[in-house]
This record gives C-alpha cells, sequence and structure tokens, in this order.
C-alpha cells in the first residue's frame, strides 16, 4: 500500500522512467481511496485513573481476543491524549477488551494541535468547534470488540471514560483510521538546504490529504470547493501528481452550482479564478474536448464579468474579496480585482481563440486593453503589489521592493504564493527562497505536518510548539491566534492554499516552466540562488521531465536534463 508521504525514488530510476514516458499525452487520471490504520507514536499527556497507557503505542493485529493481558485502562474521567505523528484524514478505531463493564462511553476529542484535543466545544467562550466535521463527541465502545468512528483532519486525540459503573474499563488499542487516494508522488524535489525540502514535502502531503472527494480547502474545516481557493492547490497538484480528474469533477461542481450571471461561492474574484484555471488547465494538458464541454458557460461568465466592468475600472457590485488578511482594506481588494480581471479577461481571450470564437475573443481584448489603460496604487501592500506586477501593470522590482520591505510579517499562506511569483518576476530568487524558510519554515518550528490557514509571523516568535501542552508564558498558536473566520480553534491547520512553495520552488528553482498548449514544449531555466544543487522530476501529459542542477565554482550551473518523448525544450 502506498503511504501518503514523499516517496523516495531514486534518481536512476526516475531518470528511466522520464525516458520510457508515451508518445501520446495521457488524459486525467483517477485513484481510488485506501485505508490505512496508523499506532499512535507518543503519549502526549495523562490525567486521572490511567494505567499503563504505554500498551496503546503497541501495534495491534486488528482482532481483539479473549486473553489479553497488556491492556491500558480507564477510570471514570481519565484520559490519555495521543500522538500519530502527523495529520491525517480520516477517524478513529477503539478497542476493548473482556473485562469490565459491558456499557461504557468514551469522550473523543480531535486536535489539530495538542491544544485542540484538550478542548471543549461546550465550554461558554470556547472557540472549538464541530463545524464541517464532528471531531467532540462521546462513543459506545462495545465489550470485547471494536468500534471505528469519525470523520476529520486531526493528528493528536485525547481518549477519556466518560461514563461506566466505577469499574475500570480496558482498552487494547487505538488506532487512526487515514484515508486518502492512492496516488503516486510523480513530481519531487531535492536541493541542498534540507528545510527547503522539507517544504516540498509538506505542501505536498497537504493537498495530498485535501484532494477527497473533491478538491477541498481542508480535512477539518473548510472541507469544501472554494473555487479561488483551488488555484495554488491546483498549481501544486499538477507539479506533484499530473492530471488528475478530481481537478475537473470539483471545477465542474462549482460551475454546475452556479449560474454563470452571479460569483462562484458568492465571491466575485471566485469566478475570475475559474476562468484562469480554465486556460490553465488547458495551456497545461491540451484537453480541447474538456475546454469545449465549457464553452457555453464561459462565454456567459465573460459577459458576466464584461457587465461589471466601467470603462476602465472594475466595478463589481458585490462578493469583493482578494484574502481575508486585506478583507477590510477596499484600495488592496480594487488593486487585486483590477489585477485579476486583467488576466481572467487575456485568459478568456485565449479560449475564445482556440474555440474559434472571434468575436468573443476581440471582446475581452478590447475590455482587458482598457483595463490595462487605468492603474491602481500598490497602497504599500504586498498582496496589491504582487498581483499587480504579475500582470504587468506596475514594475516587478518596483513590486519586489515593498514585498521584501514587509518581509515575512505581512505574508499570508494564500496569497504568500503570488508575493513568491511576484519575486520570481523581479529576478528575485534567492530572497524568495529565505522568505520560504522564513515563513513556512517557522510552522514546521511549530510542529506542523501540513500548511495551515493563515499564519500571522509575529505570533510565532512567542509561540509553543502545536504538539505540546502549552507552558505557562507561551504563546498558543492555535487557541490564542487567528481572526475573521479562522478565530482560534476553528482554525484550519491544513488548508491547501498554503502549498505555494513547492509549486514555486519546482517552477522556478527546478527552472520547468510548460510552454505551447498541451506541454509539448519546455523552458528549462534553473534559478539556484545560494543553493549549491537541486533535482527532482516534474510530471506532464508525455510522462516525467527529471532535471539535475549543479553549481560550478565559477558559479555557472551545470544541467542534466532527461525529457519524455513528445516534448521538445526551447
Amino acid at each position: 500500500m502506498r503511504k501518503p508521504h514523499i516517496l523516495l525514488i531514486s534518481t536512476a530510476l526516475l531518470f528511466l522512467w522520464a525516458c520510457m514516458g508515451p508518445a501520446e499525452p495521457a488524459g486525467p487520471q483517477d485513484s481510488d481511496f485506501v485505508t490505512e490504520y496508523l499506532t499512535p507514536v507518543r503519549i502526549v499527556c495523562t490525567q486521572g485513573a490511567v494505567q499503563k497507557p504505554e500498551h496503546l503505542l503497541e501495534p495491534y493485529v486488528g482482532q481483539v481476543s479473549t486473553d489479553e493481558p497488556e491492556v491500558t485502562t480507564f477510570g471514570k474521567g481519565g484520559y490519555v491524549v495521543l500522538d500519530f505523528g502527523k495529520e491525517i484524514q480520516g477517524g478513529l478505531q477503539l478497542v476493548r477488551s473482556i473485562a469490565g463493564s459491558k456499557n461504557v462511553k468514551f469522550r473523543i476529542v480531535l486536535g489539530e494541535s495538542v491544544t485542540e484535543a484538550l478542548s471543549d466545544v461546550h465550554k461558554p467562550g470556547s472557540t472549538a468547534t464541530n463545524d464541517h466535521a464532528i471531531r467532540d463527541f462521546e462513543l459506545a465502545v462495545p465489550w470485547l470488540g471494536s468500534v471505528q468512528v469519525g470523520n476529520s483532519g486531526f493528528r493528536f486525540v485525547r481518549v477519556q471514560l466518560a461514563d461506566g459503573d466505577g469499574g475500570e474499563v480496558p482498552l487494547v488499542a487505538v488506532r487512526a483510521v487515514s484515508q486518502y487516494r492512492d496516488v503516486p508522488y510523480l513530481g519531487s524535489f531535492r536541493c541542498s538546504d534540507e528545510r527547503l525540502n522539507q517544504i516540498w514535502q509538506t505542501g505536498a502531503y497537504t493537498v495530498h490529504l485535501c484532494m477527497q472527494e473533491y478538491l477541498w480547502d481542508g480535512v477539518k474545516r473548510d472541507r469544501l470547493v472554494w473555487m479561488g481557493d483551488m488555484h495554488p492547490e491546483i498549481m501544486t497538484l499538477n507539479t506533484v501528481f499530473g492530471n488528475q480528474a478530481v481537478v475537473q469533477k470539483s471545477l465542474d461542481y462549482v460551475r454546475d452550482k452556479t449560474p454563470s450571471t452571479t460569483w462562484m461561492n458568492g465571491i466575485c474574484s471566485y469566478s475570475l479564478w475559474w476562468i484562469i484555471l480554465q486556460h490553465h488547465l488547458y495551456q497545461w494538458y491540451g484537453d480541447k474536448n474538456y475546454l469545449k464541454e465549457q464553452q457555453a458557460y464561459l462565454t456567459e461568465l465573460l459577459h458576466t464579468v464584461m457587465a461589471n466592468l466601467d470603462g476602465s475600472r472594475e466595478n463589481y457590485k458585490d462578493g469583493r474579496f482578494i484574502d481575508w488578511p486585506s478583507n477590510d482594506q477596499p484600495d488592496v481588494i480594487h488593486a487585486g480585482l483590477q489585477a485579476l480581471s486583467v488576466r481572467a479577461l487575456e485568459a478568456g481571450a485565449d479560449m475564445a481563440g482556440w474555440l474559434g470564437n472571434a468575436s468573443l475573443k476581440d471582446e475581452c481584448l478590447l475590455a482587458a486593453g482598457k483595463l490595462r489603460e487605468y492603474v491602481p496604487d500598490m497602497v504599500g501592500n504586498s498582496q496589491a503589489a504582487a498581483l499587480l506586477a504579475l500582470e504587468g501593470m506596475v514594475d516587478a522590482q518596483d513590486a519586489s521592493a515593498l514585498i521584501l520591505k514587509n518581509g515575512p510579517e505581512k505574508f499570508t499562506s494564500f496569497m504568500g504564493y503570488y508575493l513568491l511569483e511576484a519575486l520570481a518576476a523581479g529576478g528575485h530568487y534567492a530572497e524568495a527562497m529565505d522568505l520560504i524558510s522564513a515563513y513556512w519554515g517557522r510552522m514546521l518550528d511549530l510542529g506542523a505536518t501540513t500548511f495551515w490557514e493563515d499564519f500571522n509571523y509575529e505570533d510565532g516568535k512567542n509561540a509553543a510548539r502545536i504538539d505540546e501542552v502549552v507552558p505557562k508564558g507561551k504563546f498558543d498558536i492555535h487557541a490564542d491566534g487567528g481572526a475573521w473566520c479562522y478565530v482560534g480553534l476553528r482554525h484550519s491547520f491544513c488548508h491547501g492554499w498554503a502549498s505555494g512553495p513547492t509549486a514555486w520552488l519546482s517552477e522556478h528553482v527546478l527552472g520547468i516552466v510548460p510552454m505551447g498548449v498541451g506541454f509539448s514544449e519546455v523552458y528549462i531555466e534553473p534559478h539556484l540562488g545560494n543553493l549549491d544543487w537541486a533535482e527532482g522530476t516534474f510530471p506532464t501529459p508525455y510522462g516525467v521531465i527529471s532535471v539535475r542542477h549543479e553549481k560550478r565554482p565559477d558559479g555557472s550551473v551545470k544541467s542534466s536534463v532527461k525529457l519524455p518523448k513528445g516534448i521538445t525544450r526551447l
């Protein structure tokens, strides 16, 4: 069974794999779900009447016996907090032996942090919730049997005896039930900086967990298909897993739920992102039949967008949103919407041309050209600067200077990807890697195994790790942080939109840029910055590209590249 983490594949094997790629592009792949049972790796803490909790760290064979000498016993109210070592999507299995009362209930509290596992959704003032997934509940556990329950995102669990006849209740095992798509990690990334390697892997794993029936934002909260949030997720997914049917399924789901005269998820920018994603998918995979399926809706949606323009300015009446930290800054939202409108309309013009609709192409180009006549101010904001720079509406050097001045303190999990993209546009690759190491790396320093919905860099300076009981005097990054819709423990600690560095490192450090419709051509230009070397693989419709770049003593770069048949290097 394939485990849901980065598969370590030898360079030689990957080179062979790349050379054996098919001559024709492959279509989207769908994958089955698998279930994996995980034994806890650590006892975080216990309280009350719990004896021999260390037995819960021993592997369980999957069958309870009438003779179970090694058990953990619980008295009423006693609990243990277990750590499964990494965030998972799934549930929990509890196994009881022959002894003890026949009718008992355990309290189960799942948590993405230790604090959350110790929380109480019923306590007045608590920010802990059962939103989107039940993670705090009581469970009847059968005598001499097992029960499997739960469907959430978590790493930690509190198991507490809630009631009984007053005697001790023995548990044979507590196992996590991890559910994920059995999909290979075709993309890979390694370099001379181990911290960047871990960040790349964590971003890939974050998106893997979110690849459920649809492409979700998060596995605890926001188990939903949010269209704008999907853009960085899909960039990572394409980089790591290649062409996956869950992407088209999710794009079509939101399309079918949203009339073309209204905004996807009630947010105008999210309809713009849908247009941008359709353009991206056709460029990457060249699936003309899929693009034709979008033609009627795409045409109507582009006309809806153009109906919300006022000459050279965007003029959306509702659903105005770029990201949460800028949600109370109308000038930032305006700048972002102006830039995204240009991007969506120019993408629409391309797609209209590919679909043979010359009149729609001309309409989109005319509207986009008009929008380019007016450039909003960057208002000292990194997000506004990045989005404007990526459309060439402000100088990339000016935007980079502002982003670097603001530093990681102004990064956000979602928009941080576009800040990195803007820095690349300005040629600031080494500085971008430093910011990746600082911002996303600090989440790792705090115990993250997946990247978070949002992260305030300043909050992290005096914060306790999420895998420990918060010591006195330390900031609780989960319970005390957050804002907007992610206040406190409602905050999602596995959010696919935070995976941007994975896609960025593969594209800009490995230097692999798809060109031509359907990835028929590729441009390879590595940017090692301060790295000594970097190597990796990159999935395409024709097979896997393999590269290795090494910096020579004179600063030049020696590259080895293996391309599958069907792709031309420019």
